[in-house]
């Protein structure tokens, strides 16, 4: 056992900690694990394009790091246009059960983001574990949208319990009033 806790240490240690990467090395990560990527440039900034799942996704480079054409980070982006209304529940039930990526909501586009830190030294297979965490995340998001009529049910349940209740103490109140006057009435 010992021996094989060695071997791993051992395995690990050999491996290049990066500090940052560029352009061309995050490509060849998505490469590697069978993504297509072609590189586009918007704004003046170079970005990846790629997809997964049939979803089109964008690799977007921040922080410059000291090196010319290094980045200390990037964030992994997917914006989905949607039809029809998105129930305020479909992004927030996202944000409570999945703690790796961030779903937000802007008119009717879903925008789901990653962000990969390297500043502070990280391998390549960290980064290439990152590209794996990201297809599951967009398999379970598009799982989590195929549920969205479930959502929206659920969402309207919840909003008829909670009326309920108001609507009875209404109706209680009146009367409670009309009692408390006709109390009022027959003491004088």
């Amino acid at each position: 056992m010992a021996s094989k806790e060695t071997e791993v240490a051992q395995t690990t240690t050999a491996q290049k900690v990066l500090e940052a990467v560029a352009v061309e090395q995050v490509a060849d990560l998505f490469k590697a694990a069978g993504y297509r990527v072609t590189p586009a440039e918007q704004n003046g900034i170079v970005q990846l394009m790629s997809a997964s799942q049939g979803v089109g996704f964008a690799v977007r480079f921040g922080n410059a790091a000291a090196t010319q054409g290094a980045y200390l980070d990037y964030t992994l982006s997917c914006a989905m246009q949607v039809q029809g209304e998105l129930p305020p529940e479909l992004v927030l039930s996202w944000n409570r059960s999945k703690r790796f990526a961030r779903l937000s909501s802007t008119a009717q586009f879903l925008l789901l983001e990653m962000d990969v830190i390297v500043a502070g030294g990280v391998t390549e297979r960290y980064l290439s574990s990152t590209i794996e965490l990201w297809d599951r995340l967009i398999q379970e998001f598009l799982l989590h949208l195929r549920n969205r009529p479930a959502i929206a049910q659920a969402q309207q349940q919840v909003q008829q319990s909670q009326q309920a209740p108001a609507a009875k103490r209404a109706e209680a109140q009146p009367a409670a009033e009309a009692g408390d006057a006709a109390h009022g009435a027959t003491l004088q």
